[in-house]
Order: C-alpha cells, then structure tokens, then sequence
C-alpha cells in the first residue's frame, strides 16, 4: 500500500517552511503543481512548478474564487488506484493522478477575531477550494495524501526518506485524520461565527449581537497546550483556544515564569481575572478554589492587596492572584512574603522579576486589561452526562434603574459605596454567597453553603478567624434570604445594610427582620447564582 509519491499539489497561504519542504519533494522526485502566490514563491525559490491552469486548461476565475475546482483536478484526486474502472476514466480523459496535497487555509478566525472587520473581508476569507481539495485527499487516504500545516512537513519528510519517496498506510491515515479535524473545526468557526452576526443595510459592516442557541451547535477549538494535569494528578488535561478569539486571552497567555499550569491554575486565575476586571479602580483579588477569599480596591494595587490580604490570610496561603494594574516593585515585594501558585495582571514591570525569580514555581501570566472576556455575546459550557449546557455569560451589572430601598432606613453614602463594592464580589462568590464588606474591601465570605444562614454564619466565623470587625459592615447575598434567620444573623455579626435580589415568598417577613434590627436593606432585581 506504500505508492511513490509522483506528483502533489500546494497552494497555501501560510507560508511558513514552504520552499524547505517543497524542495525537499523535489529532491524525492516528486513533480508540483500549485496555485497564485505559492506557484509565484516557488518559481522565486527556483523550483520547478506547473500552473493547476495548465492542468486543467481553465483560468483562474472570479478573482481567484474558482482555481482547483475541476474534473482535472479532484478526479486526479478522487480516483481509486486499486478499481481498474477509475483508472482507466482518468486515462481516457487525460487526467493525471494526484498523490499529495499540501492545503491551508484561509485565516477566517484571525478575520473574524478583529473588532473592526468587515463583512466582505469575512466572506471572502471563507476558503471553498482549499476545503474541497482536503475533504477529497483525506477521503481517498488509501491512494493519497493530504498535508494541512507547516507542523506536519519535517514527518511527512521523515516518512519519505524512510519509505524511499513514499508515505506509509499508517502516516495517511492520521494526516487524513488531522486533515478531517481541521475541516471540521474550519466549518464549524465560520458557523460559530457567522450565527451572531448582524450585517448592515449596506452588506458592509457586521455587528455581534447577543448569540442565538441554533438546533445544531459545532463548537470549534484548537489545542493551545497539554496541562501539568487535570483537577487531580492522575487526570489527564489541556487547554483549547476558542474559535474566533485573539491570543490576548487568558486561554493562550503563555507564562512569563513558573512550573507549567495545571487545569485548576486556569480556573482559579479565569475566576479571579474576571472579578478584578468588574473594577475600574485598583483591585486585588485572592482567589482559593475557584471562590475569593479577599476582594479589596483602594488607591493603589500595593494597599488593594493588603487590604485583600487581611480578609482570609490563612486560605490565601496557596492561592491565586488577580490584579487589575500593572504589579510594581512594591506589591511584588509583600506578595513574596507568602506562597503562592499565580499571578494574573495586565503587565509585570521589569525589577519585579527577580524578586519573583526567587520563587521558581510561581506562574506569572500576562493578560490584556480590556474587558473582551466578559462581552455579553460570550457563551459558557457546561458538559453534563450525554450533552453540554449552554447559557449566556453574566455579564449585568448592577442596574441603578432597578434598585428599589425596601426598608425604613436609607442606607448612607458610605453604606451604598460598600453595598455597591459587594455586589460586585458576591456574582463571582459560589452559590449559597454571602459576603460581608466595608468601605471597598471584604471581611469575610461564606461560599458554597446548602442553605443560606449557613453561608452567613461561615463568613461571620472568617472574619473572627482574621480578627475583623463586621460593625458597620454591609452584606451582599447573591439571592433572595428564604427565612428572616440569614438577616437575624447579619445584624448581630454587626451588618448595618443588605444587598440582595428579593423575590421570596417571605419578602415581607425579610424586610421586617430588616426594620426591627433597623438595617437598610436594597433590593436589585437581579440573581447571581454562580454554581
């Protein structure tokens, strides 16, 4: 089953390792048929090359719409060496055979990725041909061989020399198996893509609007890298970069130092990047199996963290960190002074890494300070047993328009500013979530309780672990208090105001509870379960 290869056919448009491969195929003897700008490379490096027009004895057409898209050439492709039938047609009809195909495609992510693209760049970077010619090489396996990314060349350039001009059974199939995948995932980034888009009246400008659930969903992902290991050691993991998103993402952040990541790094630093980036002033967040553990904005990053610090020292040993101004000297300094697994901030100035040296196992990453990641058109997965769920990412803030005050008391300017702070923190809390503040840092968080006193009475016993005060504090509850015993309970750990959606059965019983503690209490409308 191992034929020599005798003629292939290129036409890419990454680049990359071209001429080396392709005069690699010449020196096997194998003769090159190409297309545009990669016969015009080839002819520029001095190798030998036939024109597919010369092949098919048509011009390329509609501005290079139509070139490999023709009898000459997929029937060179398509026929089966082994069916006498097939072979005697291609002869009849003067077609030549096709052993190889190098294909890749054009970049309609990378397209689709800029905020400003346009719709006639978008359509005409959806690449027909260059899809065909894969689908039929990697079809016809058994005869064939298909070659889709310059990653593939120094193989497929082994396998030859092994096989004297050949490729092995075993190397076509997986290359047809590679070839099949990044079909699959090309079609399915374009659907992806074009099922959010809204075109302009004048057929230019494309808007993304909030994602539609089609009845048939094809997620398309590429490997960005292998992790140390999954939740646990003995798990297997990797992270995939997401069709249609730029690099500057936290799923392709490369890591400036450290040991490699594993799979619960990722969640952790995901988690605590995204609560960082609900503040435009200087914020820290310490985040500690997915759940934060201090949450503080203050003046500068340095007096944030130590604040954040404060909240939960002791479950802040072995943590993540978030930060949404670059890290200093200063800050990099107090960080130092404990363990830590990561660090995720917008940019590192250069004295810091060799204070962070010293700490060889601590990932540092690096992460674009726009808020892309939270844009409302994001859709989160979750894979249950048989299917996924799909939903539309929380991104609502808090809606002015929609705060009602249900109780007696108003709260004061210095109560709203920290209901304000804590509302923001509770969305990125677990489910039951309370979290208790002051000014604009935490002072103790209860997350993950089955019932919602649960959730206060864990956080009141935090702030006594680190020696804080819960006098004058506000709570932000990420849903409705089903019983008046969570408010009973935030009074008497020293709360002086309630943020929460209301909506129970038992408002009235709630607000009452509120009155007689005399707690200003403020209801928003809007839930934030996070499970």
């Amino acid at each position: 089953m191992n034929r020599r290869i005798q003629t292939a056919l290129i036409s890419v448009h990454d680049k990359t390792g071209l001429t080396d491969f392709a005069k690699r195929l010449v020196d096997f003897g194998i003769h090159i048929i190409s297309t545009g700008g990669t016969a015009r490379m080839l002819r520029e490096a001095s190798i030998p090359v036939r024109d597919v027009s010369q092949v098919t004895q048509s011009p390329e057409i509609l501005d290079g719409r139509v070139k490999t898209l023709h009898p000459a050439i997929h029937g060179g492709l398509l026929a089966n060496r082994s069916n006498p039938t097939h072979m005697e047609a291609l002869k009849s009809l003067g077609i030549e055979p096709i052993d190889m195909v190098v294909v890749n495609l054009y970049p309609f992510e990378l397209v689709a990725a800029l905020p400003a693209a346009r719709c006639d760049e978008l359509i005409e970077n959806i690449d027909i041909g260059g899809v065909t010619l894969i689908r039929a090489a990697a079809k016809n396996f058994m005869d064939v061989a298909v070659v889709v990314a310059p990653r593939q060349y120094a193989e497929v350039v082994r396998d030859l020399k092994k096989n004297e001009g050949s490729l092995s059974l075993d190397r076509r199939l997986r290359l047809a198996q590679q070839a099949f995948e990044t079909a699959t995932a090309y079609d399915a980034a374009i659907q992806q893509q074009m099922g959010d888009w809204r075109v302009s009246d004048d057929g230019q400008s494309v808007n993304r609007s909030i994602p539609s659930f089609p009845y048939e969903r094809v997620l398309s992902m590429k490997k960005v890298r292998e992790l140390r290991y999954g939740e646990n050691p003995h798990q297997l993991a990797a992270v995939y970069l997401e069709a249609g998103r730029s690099r500057d993402c936290l799923a392709a952040a490369e890591p400036l130092q450290g040991k490699e990541l594993s799979y619960n790094n990722l969640l952790d630093l995901d988690s605590a990047w995204r609560l960082a980036m609900e503040f435009d002033v200087p914020t820290a967040v310490l985040m500690k199996h997915n759940n934060p553990c201090g949450v503080a904005s203050a003046e500068d990053v340095t007096g944030a963290y130590k604040l954040a610090l404060a909240c939960d020292p002791v479950s802040a040993f072995g943590s993540v960190m978030a930060f949404n101004r670059p890290v200093n000297r200063t800050l990099a300094e107090e960080v130092s002074k404990i363990f830590v697994e990561a660090i995720v901030a917008p940019q590192y100035e250069t004295e810091v890494f060799e204070i962070f040296m010293k700490k060889k196992n601590l990932r540092l990453l690096e992460r674009s300070s726009e808020k892309s990641g939270d844009a409302v058109g994001q859709i989160d997965w979750r894979q249950i047993d048989g299917g996924f769920l799909a939903q539309t990412h929380n991104a609502t803030l808090l809606d002015e328009s929609k705060i009602q005050v249900v109780s007696q008391r108003d709260p004061s300017e210095a109560e709203w500013a920290a209901l304000r702070f804590a509302w923001r923190v509770v969305k990125h809390v677990k489910s039951n979530a309370i979290v208790f503040a002051k000014d604009q840092h935490t002072l103790g968080i209860g997350a993950g309780q089955m019932s919602r006193v649960d959730s206060v009475k864990l956080a009141v016993m935090k702030a006594a672990a680190g020696q804080l005060s819960l006098a004058e504090s506000v709570v932000a509850s990420d849903a409705f208090f089903p019983f008046r015993d969570g408010v009973d309970a935030a009074a008497e750990a020293g709360a002086r105001a309630i943020i929460q959606p209301g909506g129970s059965v038992r408002d009235a019983e709630v607000i009452a509870a509120a009155n007689e503690r005399n707690l200003a209490m403020v209801f928003t409308g809007v839930r934030h379960f996070r499970h």
